[in-house]
């Protein structure tokens, strides 16, 4: 569902926070030579979000998938707007403060701006949720997966709602959407297992 709180999913789990990582300081007294420096032609250039998500899919261990699924969320979370990083960057400030009215007031301008950022209305769900506003919540999160079809923890938090309401069968199919892109998501696999039973019968 980062700014505001990691997406919705980590939140119906528990709260998470991220933190910045500063780049070390360097040398003053060292100065490497102009030709010791990689020219722009040899440096390899980054992964497209395709191929992260094909990555993602065929992760060999839980500790690829986690750092594969960490890039992911980083290029979602980049909205290309200065203003709407400062609103979302005051929404998680609010949140942080229990003031979820005011978080959902920034998190509408937010979308407003840039409506086509999906991370966006899968922040702005979140809020939702923490206001008890279901519905809202369940909106925003199917608009974020229309901009993003495969916003694995927009699938899982929507999966998690719809247990929350008691429709299991719309629950298992959210779980099923997020498992696919993400096989090794945690915790999901177990939720899932314990829901079959309920959605899919017990074997005689």
């Amino acid at each position: 569902m980062a700014p505001i709180a990691r997406p919705l999913l980590f939140v119906l789990l528990a709260t998470v926070s991220t933190a910045a990582a500063a780049a070390p300081p360097g040398n003053p007294d060292r100065h490497p030579p102009a030709a010791a420096e990689p020219k722009s032609q040899d440096r390899k250039p980054a992964a497209s979000l395709n191929e992260l998500y094909e990555r993602l899919r065929n992760a060999e261990d839980d500790a690829e998938a986690k750092g594969v699924a960490t890039l992911i969320e980083r290029r979602l979370d980049r909205s290309g707007s200065a203003t709407v990083d400062l609103l979302t960057d005051r929404a998680r400030q609010a949140m942080t403060a229990q003031d979820f009215a005011l978080a959902a007031e920034l998190m509408d301008r937010a979308t407003a701006i840039e409506p086509a950022w999906s991370e966006g209305w899968n922040r702005r769900a979140t809020v939702f949720w923490l206001l008890t506003d279901r519905e809202s919540a369940i909106a925003d999160l199917q608009r974020a997966l229309v901009l993003e079809p495969r916003h694995f923890e927009a699938w899982a938090a929507l999966g998690r709602i719809y247990l929350s309401m008691d429709d299991k069968a719309r629950a298992m199919n959210a779980y099923r959407r997020a498992i696919a892109i993400y096989p090794r998501m945690p915790k999901l696999k177990d939720a899932m297992e314990r829901l079959s039973p309920e959605v899919d019968g017990r074997d005689l």
